[in-house]
C-alpha cells in the first residue's frame, strides 16, 4: 500500500466512521473500485485508534463525567447499548467476515441505512424533535433528556447498533435514528450515539489485538515491512478527519435534518445494485 492509498483509506474511515454514510461500506467500496489491497490488520487497527482518538478529544467532558462517577445510568445505558453488537460480533463471526470480504450485501445495506435514517426523521417531525424545535414541544411526544432514558431506549438503540455491523450500515447513522425514534432529545442522542462508539471502536480493536499477536496475516510484522510512513499517514488522517467529522455531525444532528444523508445512501445503494447484478465494473 502506498502512503496515498493509506491518506484515502485514512480520510475515508475518518469522516464516514461519524457521519451516518457507513464508514465499513465506503472502504469495502473504495477497495472495489481503486482496487486497492486490502489493508493489513495492523494498518486497520491503527486507523480506528485514530478514530477512536478523535472522539476522546471531542467528548473529553462526557467521558470524563462518566469516569468520574462509573455508577451512574449513563454508564448502565452505555453497556446496554454495547451488548447486542457484541453477541451478534461473537456468533456471527464468519458471516461478517464473508460480508466483508465479498461485498454482496453492500448495495442493500445503504439502502437499510437510508430507510433508518428516513424512518427517524418521520418521527421526529410527528413528535417535534426537529430543527429549531427541540424541547419545546410538551407532553408524551416532547424530546427526552439524557435524565429521562430508559434501559428500552438503549436495548433499541444497541440492536440497531448491533446490526450495522454488517459493512454499508452506518453504525452512527442506525443508533442516530435509534435514539430520534425513541424521541430523545437531538443534541443527547448524538453525543449518546458518539460515546457508544467508543466501546464498539475498542472492541474491534482489540479483537485486532488479539488477532495480531495470534500471528494473523497482515500482522505487525508485514505491516512494518511496507513502512512505518504508510501507518502513520493512515493514522493521522484517520484521527484528523476524524476530528472535524464528528463536531461536524454534533452541529448537523442538532441544527439540520438527516434526509441529505439517507438520500445519498439511496443513490449508492442503488448504483452498487446496478453494478452488482447489471454492469459489473467493480464487483
Amino acid at each position: 500500500m502506498s502512503i496515498i492509498e493509506a491518506l484515502i483509506l485514512g480520510a475515508v474511515q475518518g469522516i464516514t466512521e461519524f457521519l451516518p454514510v457507513s464508514s465499513s461500506g465506503h472502504l469495502v467500496l473504495l477497495q472495489k473500485i481503486f482496487k486497492i489491497e486490502e489493508p493489513s490488520l495492523f494498518f486497520d487497527t491503527m486507523v480506528h485508534a485514530g478514530t477512536l482518538a478523535a472522539v476522546f478529544v471531542v467528548l473529553w467532558r462526557d467521558i470524563w463525567n462518566i469516569l468520574r462517577r462509573i455508577i451512574q445510568p449513563i454508564t448502565l445505558y452505555l453497556i446496554i447499548g454495547t451488548l447486542p453488537a457484541v453477541f451478534v460480533a461473537l456468533v456471527f463471526k464468519d458471516h461478517i467476515e464473508n460480508a466483508f470480504a465479498s461485498g454482496s450485501f453492500l448495495g442493500f445495506a445503504f439502502l437499510i441505512t437510508s430507510v433508518l435514517l428516513i424512518a427517524s426523521e418521520f418521527i421526529c417531525r410527528r413528535s417535534g424533535n426537529r430543527r429549531g424545535l427541540p424541547g419545546k414541544i410538551e407532553g408524551d411526544g416532547a424530546p427526552r433528556g439524557q435524565d429521562e432514558m430508559t434501559r428500552l431506549d438503549a436495548l433499541v438503540i444497541g440492536v440497531l447498533q448491533a446490526i450495522a455491523i454488517l459493512p454499508g450500515v452506518s453504525r452512527s447513522g442506525a443508533t442516530l435514528s435509534g435514539a430520534l425514534s425513541r424521541r430523545l432529545d437531538r443534541d443527547f442522542a448524538a453525543r449518546f450515539s458518539f460515546l457508544l462508539s467508543i466501546p464498539a471502536i475498542l472492541g474491534a480493536v482489540a479483537l485486532q489485538v488479539k488477532d495480531l499477536a495470534g500471528g494473523t496475516k497482515g500482522g505487525i510484522g508485514q505491516s512494518m515491512s511496507s513502512g512505518a510512513a504508510v501507518i502513520i499517514a493512515g493514522t493521522l488522517a484517520a484521527a484528523l478527519v476524524g476530528f472535524f467529522s464528528v463536531r461536524l455531525m454534533l452541529k448537523i444532528v442538532r441544527e439540520r435534518s438527516l434526509a441529505g444523508f439517507a438520500v445519498y445512501t439511496a443513490l449508492l445503494g442503488v448504483l452498487v445494485l446496478a453494478d452488482q447484478y447489471k454492469t459489473h465494473f467493480f464487483f
